[in-house]
């Protein structure tokens, strides 16, 4: 037994040396091999490449907050078919969060949400999707959604939200006859604002059979025969039951392109919301400005800028209401749910102000206009517009004719994201002056909406152009 021991010991150490001896015969060969094969590895310390895997580290986390969402994508169409479930599918959020939308079951204001699709092993999804299944995917579009409410009393707030969409998705529910009223209204004020890009969502497919599917479509073939969306892509969806929504990720990637934006102009803000973040209760020293939503179809804003709003905020002068610009300073910008150091134009943004909060709650500033100082258009008490005028009145169940405007008649107008009144008091051939209730910041050109006072709702028979 011992003997055995003292053999193995020997084989063992005999065995070690000969590692030791390979090991150093080796070792600078391999050395030399590594400088051959990657001479500028060898040539740089190794206290240089921490700093430069440092300064990846900030340029990755610098790209990652720059990812503002590029578009604004509408939904929109008629009352409950599916506009905010989908946008819960596409983004992972349920927009109708105000407390009467909660109670009532349907979308009153305008509902916001951010989404980015990405590759995952093939399968066009969210990045949301991605994490939850934790798996590799590659970034592919950053895009927010602005969810408008379908309830004809609604047709202002849909308006205003239609100016900033790039693109919508119009939602038809399959087991409903197309087109419904606001189906068909809808559709129209997307063409009036300029809006080229839409994709129709067939919803509802899982509460009717292969051949009411097939007819719903044939229905909706005809319903955009002759209009400018006639090629538009028609998708049938569950979004109750999440089917199909990765073809419609694909056809926004496809079909809604991104327009090309002017960084250099002066900034245009059009605000779509206002409020106050402040609970109730918080300390004074706590006390955060007001915010300011909406989106920026040209320029750059940087944090820390001065901005102005107009029309601005209302003041009493020798007993008349007088609106007057306000000045106010960019604290903080976000976007994507992110906090960033410049926005430009694209999807939706929100700029926390120094604003009183008091005086931008309840989404009193929509409507409203925000650039740098002393570059915004005009503000108008009167708008002079060149009208163009619609053969039916849209939206109405009955089939009405669209009389000539009449002197004294009340119309609302729709200009950029703000909704006012306006009370006609000179006419013309094709010109119609009208005194505002609000006043409203716009470009000479710009494009106005007008509704007629139908019944009990205002609908659409028109748009003009600010003379």
């Amino acid at each position: 037994m011992v003997a055995r021991k003292k053999t193995e010991s020997k084989e063992a150490i005999e065995q070690k040396v000969k590692v030791e001896e390979k090991v150093k015969e080796e070792k600078p060969k391999r050395k030399v091999t590594k400088k051959t094969e990657k001479p500028v590895e060898a040539t740089v310390s190794p206290a240089p490449e921490k700093k430069s895997k440092a300064h990846q580290k900030e340029a990755k986390e610098a790209v990652e907050l720059a990812i503002q969402p590029e578009i604004n994508i509408g939904l929109v169409g008629h009352v409950d078919h599916g506009k905010t479930t989908l946008t819960e599918r596409l983004s992972g959020k349920w927009t109708d969060t105000h407390s009467e939308e909660v109670k009532r079951g349907i979308t009153i204001r305008l509902g916001y949400a951010d989404s980015t699709f990405v590759d995952m092993d093939g399968e066009i999804t969210t990045e949301e999707k991605a994490k939850k299944e934790k798996k590799e995917y590659t970034f592919l579009r950053k895009v927010s959604f602005v969810d408008a409410p379908g309830h004809e009393s609604l047709m202002a707030t849909m308006l205003a939200g239609a100016t900033l969409m790039d693109g919508a998705l119009l939602l038809v529910a399959a087991n409903e006859k197309c087109p419904q009223p606001q189906t068909r209204e809808h559709l129209m004020a997307l063409k009036i604002v300029g809006i080229k890009n839409i994709i129709v969502i067939q919803n509802k497919i899982d509460l009717v059979t292969e051949d009411e599917a097939i007819e719903n479509y044939n229905q909706i073939k005809t319903f955009l025969k002759g209009t400018d969306y006639e090629d538009a892509p028609i998708i049938p969806i569950s979004a109750q039951h999440n089917i199909n929504i990765d073809l419609v990720i694909s056809a926004i990637i496809e079909h809604i392109p991104t327009p090309k934006r002017d960084v250099n102009a002066q900034p245009r803000m059009f605000i779509a919301r206002s409020f106050d973040v402040n609970r109730p209760g918080t300390q004074i020293k706590d006390l955060k400005g007001g915010i300011l939503g909406g989106a920026l179809s040209q320029g750059i804003i940087k944090e820390g800028e001065e901005v102005e709003i107009r029309p601005g905020h209302i003041y009493e002068e020798a007993n008349k209401k007088v609106w007057k610009p306000i000045k106010t300073k960019a604290l903080s910008l976000m976007t994507g749910g992110k906090q960033v150091k410049e926005l430009g134009p694209g999807g939706s943004i929100a700029i926390l102000t120094s604003l009183d909060p008091s005086i931008v709650k309840a989404d009193s500033f929509t409507g409203h206009v925000l650039g740098h100082a002393d570059t915004l258009p005009e503000v108008w008490n009167y708008l002079k517009l060149k009208i163009s005028l619609l053969e039916r009145v849209v939206g109405a169940a009955e089939d009405l004719k669209v009389e000539p405007i009449k002197m004294g008649e009340i119309l609302m107008l729709n200009v950029n994201s703000a909704a006012t009144v306006g009370f006609v008091s000179k006419l013309s051939k094709d010109m119609v002056e009208c005194s505002l209730k609000l006043p409203v910041c716009a470009d000479i050109g710009a494009r106005v909406t007008i509704s007629r006072r139908v019944g009990t709702r205002f609908r659409l028979i028109g748009y003009g152009l600010i003379q």
